[in-house]
């Protein structure tokens, strides 16, 4: 017994635990198991070892029936059937025998509603790779070591259930159960990673199933059972005679490899990836084809989004004429199509095994025997690769790539319509933080090193949290595309905001069928795929989970709101950091909402010819193309709105927000707050804008229409009557708008940093070289009181439409930062007269009254806030 006890307190054990584990399992990996389950954490020494006494009864492991058992002729008394348990219930009030497993103990994701705030420090041991040679391979291959089979974050008891099984293969021998001759068990045997994954099935195939020597009955290696033919061919039961799906042991084998499969090509792609080109120190999206949008996106549960910094003194930076250069695009993209492909297969490979009790032909044994390795498994490695593609945050780049996204749907519609699997849908994700390398030890028995390492695991968005997003834009993209249906195929289930969508037929004509170009169509089937997906999901969590854990899951999924939605009131807090984190979190909910921008009354709902009136500069444009089909802008409408649904960037420092009416997607207004350290800071700036007839093979028309009715020029670039110079809509040098992949977004974001900088003064040209003279700070002074006057005071007592809710919470959230900001911006002001035009410093035309009026605007504007 001491060398068992050594081996078990080489495994973590103490010398009590040890003892008292092998004095009621003789097995020293049963004991072991026993150990990691911690049903022996009380006894701390030898003497405590002696007192641990077991029932003598031997309880079964709960478990889920399977259809083998139904055939069984040999059953128990009915009492048996308490046994069999849900393995992924969330009823509390099951009843449990006392000598049986609680229900924490089976179901190993019982609590799945964890907090994204969680925290994990995990130590894993790196082991030094092995290699073998295995008949019918060219070249050796590597071996998965112990360390790499048990690595990630665990839940419950997972750990054991991974030690046991990886133990049970590689160790000892497999017993006949017929006449007890054995089979030795080799770790080359499961725990070969083959090249390709098909290598590995194959190889799997030849050796899971031996023929005893003795008895000439056939068993199975991998469980030790014998194989009933009877039982296979049977009503209920898939005809298909395959020996891999013939016990839960396979399946966790075959699902830890594959996925480990699956994980390393991933990551040696992204390598890839980040070695070809120079990366910035922003997490950009997963896609080579990033750098057509001017912003890089953040995990969908930031809680600081992305915000641009401040660009270096020098003006809004087109100077020149420099040209974008395209060169090698279609190779990367041809080279993306390849590696998406290629994992997409290997995802269609490893799914055929993954536990799907709807399987063509009916389920096999280890469809409805779910074995704990494989949610494990799921849970580690395969939500990584989910995380990493669901996070992108281009609609249109997922629908190029769709041969990989296809099948990531696939995923997740087979994992959530499984009872055993389905949790993992709500689970947040456990995405690696950091980690710490501890001082590699030479084990004493062989010269093999192993290294550990303290990984910090955070909960990140869960799979359906990141899936929501993706609707989202889907649904904005749905939105765009209104009037592009292709011809009627029958009746389909539609979502409620496709039920919406098709009420309200405001200022257009019922449509006729019309032809719909192959990329408009790739694109509404990539998104009717997408939100069917979501609809089964939830409708399959319903089924296997109840209403109450959807609704429960609902409540934590980002939401698209309108303006028919009235908002929460949002409390500030009594510190600046609460009013900080409630200020983003409101931000990021209300950034993008569809509204109602026609003028009440102007139209007729009996006459379809009958066309709205606009809140809106660019009105007649948008009436003359009211009833005009072009299915390039409406494609290139649909992308544009499925990026701003989930990339405006919103911040304490600066966010923008962006109002689209709710049957015209083409008419916009947005809503700029001015950055920090600007003399901007605070304010709010609305734009009209209008997307054009040849949208996006032209640029957008944008007004600005914060200029106090026409009077005050903001920055040389802001005209009073509302020009907008910028050379991406073609009214300032450098470069410009490019057909097909510039976009609105970056219009935005250029004018919120590049127009609304530090020294608007150097933006004038001839100035550029200018910064920091007494010419440049009375410049910004004359802003900052044009600021107060317009985009703060005069837009809180009259707030424009539709952003009055935005205004007043804006201002309300940062009242007491900004009675700050004015108090310093008070004590900086030079005493000079505004200068409406920007043309003077200290101009002799007074537009505030006596002493200029600054002063008496602050202190209007500091009472306003605190009625606020």
């Amino acid at each position: 017994m001491e060398k068992q006890i050594e081996q078990l307190m080489e495994m973590g054990a103490t010398r009590g635990q040890a003892r008292a584990a092998l004095q009621q399992h003789k097995d020293v990996m049963e004991a072991a198991e026993r150990i990691f389950e911690g049903k022996f954490d009380n006894v701390l020494d030898d003497d405590d070892a002696q007192m641990v006494v077991e029932s003598s009864t031997a309880t079964k492991r709960p478990r889920m029936a399977t259809p083998d058992d139904d055939d069984d002729e040999e059953m128990e008394d009915d009492g048996e059937a308490e046994d069999f348990v849900d393995y992924d219930s969330d009823d509390d009030s099951m009843p449990v025998d006392a000598n049986s497993k609680t229900n924490a103990d089976v179901d190993p994701y019982s609590g799945i509603f964890f907090s994204k705030d969680r925290r994990e420090e995990v130590i894993e041991v790196e082991e030094d790779s092995q290699t073998t040679t295995i008949a019918g391979s060219d070249a050796p291959v590597k071996l998965m070591m112990q360390g790499e089979w048990m690595k990630g974050c665990p839940e419950g008891s997972e750990q054991s259930f991974l030690f046991g099984l990886y133990s049970e293969l590689t160790e000892g021998a497999c017993q006949c159960p017929d006449c007890g001759m054995t089979v030795p068990r080799n770790k080359s045997d499961f725990f070969a990673i083959f090249p390709e994954f098909s290598s590995y099935i194959q190889h799997l195939l030849t050796i899971v199933r031996k023929t005893c020597q003795g008895c000439k009955k056939p068993f199975c290696v991998a469980c030790g059972e014998s194989i009933n033919a009877d039982k296979v061919h049977r009503p209920s039961a898939a005809q298909d005679d395959n020996p891999l799906f013939h016990c839960s042991n396979l399946q966790g084998v075959i699902l830890g490899v594959g996925l480990f499969m699956l994980e390393q090509m991933f990551v040696e792609q992204s390598q890839s990836d980040t070695e070809s080109k120079p990366r910035s120190n922003k997490r950009r999206k997963t896609t080579p084809l990033s750098s057509m949008t001017s912003t890089p996106s953040k995990d969908a549960d930031d809680d600081e989004p992305y915000f641009p910094a401040h660009l270096a003194k020098g003006g809004i930076g087109y100077a020149g004429n420099l040209k974008e250069d395209n060169s090698g695009q279609l190779e990367a993209m041809a080279l993306q199509h390849a590696k998406d492909e290629k994992i997409g297969n290997l995802l269609a490979s490893i799914r055929e095994y993954l536990p799907n009790l709807h399987r063509p032909g009916g389920g096999q044994t280890s469809d409805f025997l779910v074995h704990p390795t494989a949610l494990a498994h799921l849970r580690r490695r395969f939500n990584n690769v989910c995380s990493a593609l669901l996070r992108n945050d281009s609609l249109a780049d997922m629908s190029d790539r769709r041969v990989l996204y296809f099948e990531l749907l696939e995923w997740l519609g087979t994992i959530s319509s499984h009872e055993a699997l389905a949790s993992m849908m709500a689970m947040p994700i456990m995405a690696v933080v950091s980690v710490k390398v501890v001082t590699p030890k030479k084990t004493s028995k062989s010269s093999s090193h192993f290294r550990e390492r303290m990984i910090v695991y955070e909960g990140s968005a869960s799979p359906r949290e990141l899936l929501e997003g993706i609707a989202i834009q889907a649904q904005a993209a749905m939105k765009g595309l209104e009037g592009m249906k292709p011809a009627d195929d029958g009746p389909k289930e539609l979502t409620e905001e496709e039920k919406r969508m098709t009420i309200d037929h405001k200022g257009k004509s019922k449509e006729s069928t019309t032809v719909v170009s192959e990329e408009n169509q790739a694109l509404i089937n990539f998104c009717r795929r997408i939100l069917s997906t979501t609809t089964a999901i939830d409708r399959s969590l319903r089924d296997t989970k109840g209403d109450a854990f959807v609704e429960r899951l609902h409540t934590s999924l980002p939401r698209l709101f309108t303006s028919s939605q009235p908002g929460a009131y949002v409390d500030a807090g009594d510190s600046e950091e609460s009013a900080k984190k409630a200020y983003v979190e409101w931000a990021k909910n209300t950034r993008f909402e569809y509204c109602d921008l026609t003028i009440p009354g102007s139209w007729s709902e009996d006459d379809p010819e009958s066309t709205p009136q606009y809140k809106f500069y660019y009105n007649q444009e948008a009436r003359n193309l009211a009833n005009m089909d072009i299915p390039k802008r409406s494609l290139a409408i649909a992308k544009e709105l499925a990026i701003l649904t989930a990339n405006l960037p919103v911040a304490w420092d600066s966010s923008i927000f962006l109002r689209v009416d709710e049957t015209r997607v083409d008419v916009i207004k947005a809503l700029i707050t001015g950055p920090e350290g600007t003399p901007y800071y605070n304010g709010c700036y609305l734009f009209d804008i209008f997307l054009v007839q040849r949208y996006n093979d032209a640029p957008p028309h944008v007004k600005y229409m914060t200029t106090g009715g026409g009077k005050f020029r903001f920055n040389p670039n802001l005209y009073a009557d509302g020009k907008v110079c910028l050379s991406l809509l073609g009214t300032w040098q450098g470069p410009g708008w490019v057909a097909g992949k510039s976009t609105l977004l970056q219009v935005l974001i250029s004018i919120q940093s590049m127009i609304l900088c530090e020294e608007p003064y150097l933006n004038e040209p001839g100035w550029a070289n200018s910064a920091g003279t007494p010419q440049s700070h009375a410049y910004s002074g004359n802003v900052r009181r044009m600021v107060v006057k317009t985009a703060m005071l005069e837009n809180l007592k009259n707030p424009p439409e539709p952003f009055e809710d935005v205004i007043r919470t804006h201002y309300r959230l940062k009242a007491r930062s900004i009675k700050k900001q004015l108090d310093q911006w008070l004590a900086q002001d030079d005493g000079k007269t505004t200068t409406p035009d920007g043309g003077g410093y200290g101009g002799e035309r007074v537009v505030g009254g006596s002493n200029n009026g600054f002063k008496a605007d602050v202190e209007e504007l500091k009472k306003l806030l605190d009625t606020l």
